[in-house]
């Protein structure tokens, strides 16, 4: 290996606005992050759809009701 062309790595602790603190190794010392693997929603599972303004509800009266038509009409 070539010297004086690595970066160095330190001890890192990388805090999550939730509070979690995750100790590893970095080139960088400690950092803050604002969402990790214990508050992410794919991750813990809690995923949920923000309808703001009825815009599902909207949609689904948009196209909802023509796919249930069409699925009779086929029948």
């Amino acid at each position: 290996m070539k010297e004086k062309i690595h970066p160095e790595y330190y001890d890192c602790t990388i805090t999550c606005a939730c509070g979690n603190v995750i100790k590893t190794r970095s080139t960088r010392k400690d950092f803050s992050v604002e969402i990790c693997s214990n508050c992410h929603p794919f991750f813990t599972g809690k995923q949920k759809i923000i309808d703001t303004a009825g815009r599902v509800d909207r949609f689904m009266r948009k196209y909802g009701k023509n796919r249930k038509e069409e699925q009779k009409k086929s029948q």
